[in-house]
């Protein structure tokens, strides 16, 4: 379906027209001619400066327990049993012991007094460290280990913890429990594996694989060893490491003895298993961050389950008897088939805490006072935009008389219905949520689409490109205060994100498909079902640390096509720069606009079934350039040099 030169174009003229810009700032100069580029991003932007930043905090800190208050949760942005749940156990026991961490009663500062007066003293039985890695997490320094900077990548320094004698006492009886609780589990779990069999076991092997290869970036711990699939420190198949590779801790199992594996991979693939079998591929990612033991993945689905009966109002799900493999399974298998009862009695979402990448599966509260008045703001915007009747976003319809083929005929300034239901429902949400941008992304050619579906070329699908997708993206009146006052820049910034979420369409859509070679071959990953909120992404994500992404709703929605549903098929994300995280009920008034403009997705493609053969040609950059700047688009890149082309 990507556009071809037309034929009266020389082969040199075509390859011209591929190397001119397509940033809104430079159209039509040639690409990569800048002097310099427009932003330079700092060395510390994103997470290495907060945690520097964090870092300092902790060091100003009156006292061990308030150290430890900023460090476990990076001075407020995540919660602290998120990286309580990150800790090795014996630096969770070293903390309970010396600082008096998760202890019931209130922190009275005695414990650091002791410490401080001993250490004073000369009576410290040990000089430990505190530390913070460039991961994010907290570790440690405890007895018989070298020193921290020897185990891991600072962020800075230590700071000091002293440990007396009945410190040292308690530490080894709690360090002997949790060794003892350790091998119970590595037992208990090579026992499960040992009655998959070996042929059981590899199907495992390539199911986690699959899963790994599927999903956004994960980070799991069993003690020292670290399971992801993320950057540089890549161990498991991922943008990096194809299925199959060597150094894949998944794949190096595949027909290997049982008896030869580690108890840590033991524990992590039943850990791994555990995750998917509660909710699918998306569930690993609540465990980011997290020492993925049988103890915390039990409390994460005993969590789990006590949301999902109180969705279904009675205890429809029992507890697992006991933390055993197998019961456990049962609790995930449990899980798992309830989910789709859950999800239709309430809205499931998931929390991001950008910082560590970690996410937390709810269930939201019924639509509210806060909700309901962006849901009217918003609809009365439409109403008065779009020929359309209706009191609220969910009951939005053609108004009487409305010619039936409207989606897919001009409207106003667009060439479809459909492309100003989508502008003007991402410009109506951008304003009523005060929010410095909001998009929508889909598919440019729903005809081709259907076209495709009666051929059953699932294999002509994969080979769409990007640009067969779109996304409008809409900044608020006043986002330049974000990029010095520059509306030039608030334009590059609009491509920028309309790219990434064409990307993003183009990476979804195949997770649709029958599993042909051509589609397994094809990068994708499995499409989103439920609507999240987010906090402080603008952490690792290179395009959300340079755009100032820090708080955002995405409301992704299923289109069905030909009787096909493509879930994923199109999103809405709002988002702010700075100032507060956005609320659940403005996720909730933000699902329903993202639903209204499924429901005319799916209206115009019914449409494109019977014949129409409209197609989205809005909203590629030199659009973002005239509605962002009100200029033409022969005012962007004045006095550039310029690429002539025949």
């Amino acid at each position: 379906m990507t556009e071809s030169a037309p034929r009266d174009l020389s082969r040199r003229s075509a390859n011209a027209r591929k190397r001119l810009s397509r940033r809104p700032s430079r159209l039509g100069t040639v690409a990569g001619a800048a002097v310099k580029p427009d932003r330079v991003r700092e060395e510390d932007a994103g997470f290495p400066g907060l945690l520097a930043e964090v870092w300092r905090k902790a060091g100003r800190a009156a006292d061990t327990r308030a150290a430890l208050d900023v460090l476990l949760t990076l001075d407020g942005r995540v919660p602290a049993e998120v990286q309580l749940g990150g800790l090795r156990s014996a630096d969770a026991a070293a903390l309970r012991i010396v600082a008096g961490l998760g202890r019931a009663e209130q922190h009275t500062g005695a414990d650091d007094d002791a410490a401080a007066d001993a250490a004073a003293d000369g009576r410290s039985a040990f000089l430990g460290e505190l530390g913070l890695t460039t991961s994010g997490r907290v570790v440690v320094r405890v007895p018989s280990r070298p020193p921290l900077a020897k185990q891991h990548k600072l962020v800075s320094g230590v700071l000091r913890l002293a440990w007396t004698e009945q410190h040292l006492a308690d530490f080894q009886r709690e360090l002997a429990a949790a060794e003892r609780r350790f091998a119970d589990a590595a037992a208990d779990s090579r026992r499960w594996l040992e009655r998959q069999g070996p042929e059981g076991r590899d199907a495992l092997l390539a199911q986690l694989t699959e899963a790994a290869q599927r999903t956004a970036p994960f980070m799991l711990y069993i003690e020292d060893n670290q399971y992801t699939n993320f950057r540089d420190t890549n161990n498991v198949t991922g943008k990096t490491l194809w299925p199959g590779h060597p150094d894949c801790a998944l794949s190096s199992l595949v027909g290997m003895p049982l008896q030869l594996w580690s108890d840590h991979d033991a524990i992590m693939i039943v850990g791994i298993a555990l995750l998917i079998r509660s909710a699918g591929y998306g569930r690993i990612e609540e465990a980011n961050g997290s020492q993925l033991t049988l103890d915390n993945v039990g409390q994460l689905l005993e969590r789990t389950r006590r949301t999902y009966n109180g969705a279904l109002g009675a205890e429809r799900i029992p507890a697992a008897p006991s933390e055993g493999v197998e019961d456990l399974m049962a609790l995930a298998e449990a899980l798992g088939a309830h989910r789709p009862e859950v999800a239709g009695s309430v809205q499931l979402y998931r929390e991001i805490h950008g910082a560590l990448i970690h996410k937390v599966e709810k269930a939201a509260a019924p639509y509210g006072e806060r909700a309901t008045a962006l849901d009217r703001e918003i609809t009365e915007r439409l109403l008065g935009a779009l020929p359309l009747t209706g009191g609220s976003l969910d009951e939005l319809r053609p108004a009487p008389g409305t010619d039936p083929l409207w989606l897919a005929r001009p409207h106003g300034a667009f060439g479809t219905g459909l492309e100003a239901v989508v502008h003007e429902a991402v410009a109506a949400t951008t304003d009523a949520l005060d929010a410095d941008f909001t998009m929508s992304r889909g598919l440019r050619s729903l005809p081709a689409l259907v076209r495709a579906l009666r051929a059953e070329d699932w294999d002509g699908i994969t080979k769409w490109g990007i640009t067969d997708f779109f996304c409008c993206v809409v900044p608020s009146a006043d986002a330049a205060r974000h990029f010095g006052g520059s509306i030039s820049s608030v334009a590059d910034t609009a491509w920028a994100m309309s790219s990434r979420m064409q990307y993003n369409s183009w990476h979804f859509i195949a997770g649709n498909l029958p599993r042909t070679d051509a589609v397994l071959g094809r990068d994708h990953f499995v499409p989103p079902v439920i609507p999240d909120i987010a906090h402080f992404s603008d952490q690792h994500h290179h395009g959300h640390v340079n755009n100032m992404v820090r708080f955002t709703i995405r409301s992704p929605h299923a289109v069905e096509v030909l009787g096909r549903r493509f879930n994923g098929f199109m999103d809405m994300r709002v988002l702010r720069c700075a100032g507060t995280p956005f609320t659940e009920q403005e996720m909730l008034a933000v699902h329903k606009v993202s639903g209204f403009i499924a429901r005319s997705t799916s209206q115009a493609a019914a449409l494109a079934e019977q014949g129409e053969q409209a197609e989205v040609t809005s909203f590629d950059s030199e659009w973002h350039w005239r509605s962002v700047t009100g200029t033409p688009v022969e005012a962007a890149g004045t006095g550039r040099p310029r690429l002539r082309v025949a």
